[in-house]
């Protein structure tokens, strides 16, 4: 199955991440070096002040950067040790917030993930605005998985392109 496209509907958020889902985020694309989906900011994700949770843009971030180094591990188990994130311009209640996540390094035993939100911008067709979060999140990989959650990763092999993930590399390049 080739990796859905941004904008397809075809992927199940809950079945993936039913935290993510929990919070309204549907994700869009699932491969080992992209991941990327949109948030609209309801109640539900927002902070007395009406603007997006800080705590929310953190749980995205690691969610994200957690499912891309599951995927580019292949589907060996991993554990997030580390995440950075600084805060910009905040997102409003009604706006809709893009997520994109991006392998810097895969190695044999840490990757690190570069995560960037963006608001919105409704007025240019969805189009990326201003960006309003940047997140870097380290994580322990290729760890044993225990016997009993050998499944674990079928949901992403599922979405991803052709379930296939990258070998562990020194440095990877991409650009969100």
């Amino acid at each position: 199955m080739a990796a859905a496209k941004p904008g397809s509907s075809d992927i199940d958020t809950a079945e993936l991440d039913r935290v993510l889902h929990a919070v309204g985020f549907q994700i869009e694309t699932v491969s080992p070096t992209l991941l990327a989906g949109r948030l609209p900011v309801t109640e539900r994700c927002c902070q007395p002040f009406k603007v997006l949770h800080g705590g929310v843009s953190a749980l995205v971030s690691e969610a994200l950067a957690s499912m891309g180094a599951h995927m580019a591990s292949v589907y060996r188990r991993v554990a997030g040790v580390h995440l950075s994130i600084n805060h910009f311009p905040s997102a409003a209640l009604g706006d809709v917030v893009l997520a994109r996540a991006v392998p810097v390094h895969l190695g044999r035993s840490t990757q690190v993930w570069e995560v960037k939100l963006w608001k919105m911008d409704p007025s240019a067709e969805m189009k990326k605005g201003p960006q309003i979060a940047e997140a870097k999140v380290t994580l322990l990989c290729n760890l044993p998985v225990p016997d009993n959650l050998h499944h674990a990763g079928d949901a992403l092999k599922k979405y991803a392109a052709d379930g296939a993930a990258p070998a562990p590399t020194t440095t990877a390049t991409s650009k969100l």
